[in-house]
């Protein structure tokens, strides 16, 4: 391994190691700056160092990256150049950090940096993945390096994402670059932005684009494209001119197929011109051609890659409304992203399937139920099950554990638990999932005395809880007040060996430290802390936070002082101080900090490091200063930096 890279790879686990234990975690803080100067780097710190540590090593850790990268900005003699921003950009784009993105683009820009196209690449397509078209449009306008280099890929992408935003003028300027430039246009590129363009622009102007598409060495489907240009007419109520432009696209090579023909016929039905209606339908029969399923099946399965859910909607609209062929893998990939956007015409979708003999797959039905949640859409969520269950898809756990689980999800605690009763009359085995989807729903629905019901008959059954049967319990026992509950539920899975986390002992904690039974939670942390010393010292801030808010100051202090350094961090007497501050306990935190010093002199610098950085972003910053004052007076060996750099600023 080389030297440089075997630096970069000590750096990026240092960063990661350090921050597995930060809230969220993988997220920087300035604590890591003390790690990184630690190892050292200053002098082998470069543009090259600092782009290999975050290409491959923090990729997925955008926070870690920019931090990292920030970093390096604040180090003396250091700039950074076109390495360490391509490496930047591409973790801010994996991860969609656009307002992080454009503040650096800007100091690219500035700097007359040039970046490499694989990241304007990078860049652009993330842009136009969140919908950010027009900040993708003005990335493009920025390219220093040769367009070619970006990619028809890239190109077509843009054109679509442009004309389906809505950005016709930009888009107009990719479609013209990109003719100046020779490129080859894609039938999802250009189809969407003709199909958008015909909806109000000059058709005389778009049989133009489309004579210029077939000039280049462009190999766009005729028949799709002669359906999206008449689509688009006849969406702008232009119906006269689709029925004349159909011949044109004819002498195109774009020949209109029986849905083509039938968009224009139905449009003419719609305005009540009988006799144009049967013109069309006679031409239907005489000059189109059957359309070819595999051409729409991989148009429509390009839209949704792309995103373009509203145009593959509308375009599998007419297929369905037409009674035209259309593949299962293709209505599957509808019903699923469709329902993210217009849940209707996602059910439209689903009995069209239905009503052919064919049932969707678990994970459409997964997606598409999350999605009829999301969207409040409940009692359509229940005709869906009731559609499926009559047609026998409902055959195994997996399946039934959908339903249950999105149905409990769903408010709908009845149904669920009639499935469950269903379940177990066929003979399948409820195991303990089934039961946790309906707890918690009864929990979060207020049903307490069905939950315990639902507790009992799940032992009764022969089924044992597990971890997040505890928790959603224990959570919502403490959360009303029934804390003895809780503590009776906590003792029991002791004694059924169910190993507590994290969420448990908060969710007790709070419940205990609201109820003022500080000593009952002081108990039930040590049993965290004999558990696992990692495990306690995730949970100790928010232990010292819920007894501060019931004003719990000694008993706080008395736990912070009795743990070592290691457990007991800087921030969690912060918050001590700060709390003891705002309520003029100012003889109580100088206590505290007394038994601190003693303990863990080295502690008082950091602390009061701390609580001189919360300055800036209090409101009421006295206290504060009242208190560092009084460490500065009680604690002369404490060398306080903190009080001396805060009197060079006054």
């Amino acid at each position: 391994m080389r030297p440089a890279t075997e630096l970069a790879t000590r750096i990026s686990r240092a960063l990661i190691s350090a921050s597995s234990n930060s809230r969220p975690t993988k997220t920087w803080a300035p604590s890591l700056e003390q790690d990184l100067h630690q190892l050292g780097l200053r002098d082998s710190l470069s543009p090259s160092l600092v782009s290999r540590v975050i290409d491959p090593f923090l990729l997925t850790h955008h926070s870690l990256a920019l931090g990292f990268f920030n970093w390096a900005s604040q180090q003396p003699n250091f700039t950074h150049s076109s390495l360490s921003y391509q490496s930047i950009l591409k973790s801010l784009s994996l991860s969609r950090q656009y307002n992080a993105m454009d503040s650096l683009l800007k100091k690219v820009k500035t700097q007359n940096i040039t970046l490499s196209s694989a990241t304007y690449r990078f860049v652009i397509r993330s842009f136009i993945q969140g919908r950010k078209t027009h900040n993708a449009f003005l990335l493009f306008n920025d390219v220093k390096e040769p367009i070619e280099d970006i990619g028809a890929d890239i190109c077509n992408c843009l054109l679509a994402a442009l004309a389906s935003d809505g950005f016709f003028d930009n888009a107009q300027k990719v479609f013209d670059e990109m003719s100046r430039r020779c490129f080859c246009f894609s039938t999802i590129g250009f189809g969407v932005f003709i199909w958008r363009f015909c909806k109000s622009g000059e058709i005389d102007k778009a049989l133009c684009m489309l004579d210029e598409v077939n000039k280049g060495s462009s190999e766009i489907n005729g028949s799709v494209i002669a359906l999206l240009i008449v689509h688009g007419l006849c969406e702008g109520s232009r119906v006269k001119e689709a029925s004349w432009v159909l011949d044109e696209l004819r002498s195109r090579r774009c020949k209109p197929d029986f849905m083509t023909y039938r968009i224009v016929a139905e449009a003419f039905r719609s305005a009540g011109s009988v006799v144009d209606r049967e013109r069309i339908l006679k031409k239907k029969r005489k000059l189109g051609v059957a359309p070819r399923s595999k051409d729409y099946r991989e148009f429509i399965l390009d839209l949704i890659a792309q995103r373009r859910i509203s145009e593959a909607k509308d375009l599998a609209e007419v297929i369905v409304t037409g009674d035209f062929p259309i593949e299962d893998d293709v209505l599957n990939a509808l019903i699923g992203s469709v329902s993210a956007i217009d849940p209707i015409y996602a059910i439209m979708f689903f009995n069209f399937m239905v009503g052919k003999g064919r049932l969707p797959t678990r994970l459409t039905l997964i997606n598409m139920s999350r999605n009829l949640c999301k969207h409040g859409k409940n009692d359509e969520l229940l005709e869906v099950y009731r559609v499926l269950n009559s047609n026998d898809f409902f055959c195994d756990t997996e399946t039934y554990n959908v339903m249950v689980s999105f149905l409990c999800k769903a408010g709908k605690v009845r149904e669920a638990y009639g499935v469950l009763q269903e379940m177990k009359k066929k003979g399948f085995v409820v195991d303990v999932s089934f039961y946790n989807s309906l707890m918690e729903a009864c929990c979060r629905e207020d049903l307490l005395r069905p939950a315990k019901r639902l507790w009992d008959e799940m032992f009764a059954s022969g089924c044992s809880g597990n971890l997040k049967t505890y928790n959603i319990l224990i959570m919502k026992f403490s959360e009303i007040g029934q804390v003895e509950e809780a503590e009776r539920l906590f003792h029991h899975m002791l004694e059924k060996r169910v190993v507590p986390d994290a969420t448990t002992y908060i969710s007790l904690l709070e419940g205990l430290c609201q109820e003022d039974k500080s000593e009952v939670a002081f108990e039930v942390f040590n049993k965290s802390l004999e558990q696992d010393v990692m495990l306690a010292q995730s949970i100790l801030s928010t232990f010292v936070l819920c007894l501060c808010r019931k004003g719990h100051f000694l008993v706080a202090s008395k736990l912070l002082c009795g743990l070592s350094y290691d457990i007991g961090h800087a921030d969690t007497h912060s918050t001590l101080l700060k709390f003891l501050a705002d309520a003029n306990e100012l003889q109580v935190a100088i206590e505290h900090i007394k038994l601190v010093q003693e303990t863990l002199p080295s502690l008082v610098q950091v602390i009061s490091n701390e609580l001189l950085e919360s300055l800036p972003s209090l409101s009421k910053p006295d206290p504060i200063l009242q208190l560092l004052q009084a460490i500065r007076d009680n604690c002369p060996n404490s060398n306080c930096d903190a009080w001396k750099d805060l009197c060079k600023r006054s």
